[in-house]
Parts: structure tokens; sequence; C-alpha cells
């Protein structure tokens, strides 16, 4: 089993990484992040690193660059990978935001091969 987040320069995309950090840690099983295809991919895996080295130096984490649809890369990835789990992450909405899901949060939910965390900043 793995473990698939994406990496956003964002504040719920952090959250996630970091929530993913975590969960691969706790069920000892590998982490892919796949980055957003917008950053180079030495910046994605240094920061993953940092962030790994700070909550769970036992990850075996890999880096993955994405093609820019990070919905697709991520749908992609979970199912090559045999993903037990996705993890994204969500930013608060207004109330009228609330009644339309972002559309990549809302492609990954209905489309992965298996469960999806969504963690909320």
């Amino acid at each position: 089993m793995t473990i698939v987040v994406g990496h956003l320069a964002t504040p719920e995309g952090q959250e996630a990484l970091s929530t993913a950090v975590i969960e691969a840690r706790e069920r000892k099983v590998p982490l892919v992040v796949v980055t957003s295809g917008k950053r180079p991919l030495e910046e994605c895996q240094a920061e993953t690193d940092e962030l790994v080295g700070r909550l769970g130096p036992e990850v075996d984490v890999r880096v993955e660059q994405g093609t820019g649809d990070l919905a697709e890369d991520l749908i992609r990835t979970a199912t090559s990978t045999g993903a037990g789990l996705i993890v994204i992450g969500l930013r608060k909405r207004s109330p009228v935001g609330k009644l339309i899901l972002g559309a990549g949060a809302q492609r990954i939910l209905v489309e992965a091969p298996c469960p999806v965390l969504a963690v909320k900043v």
C-alpha cells in the first residue's frame, strides 16, 4: 500500500503534505508526493525532505513531477501504485462556495481508486 499526496505551495497543500507524512509514518507505508508541475522538481524534493526530516524521518518518500493537472496526476499515480489512500487539502469556503467544491477536489473524490482523506485548513 502507498499513500499519494499532491505538493502545492499553498496552506492547504502544506497541510495535506504534513498529514500524508504522518499517515505514512503511522501506517509504515511509502509516500508518493506528486508535484503540481509548476515548480521545479528539485525545489519540491527539498521541501519534502525537510518536512519528512521534521515529522517522520523513517518515511520512504518518492517525489514525482506532475503534468499540471493535479487531479489527473493524483488519480493516475494512485492507480499505478495501488495506493491505499490519497490525501488532499481543502480551504475554508464561503457559504456559497460550499455549494460548489473545487473541481479538482470533486474529481479526485469521485474518480479515486481508493479512499480520500480531505484535510481542511
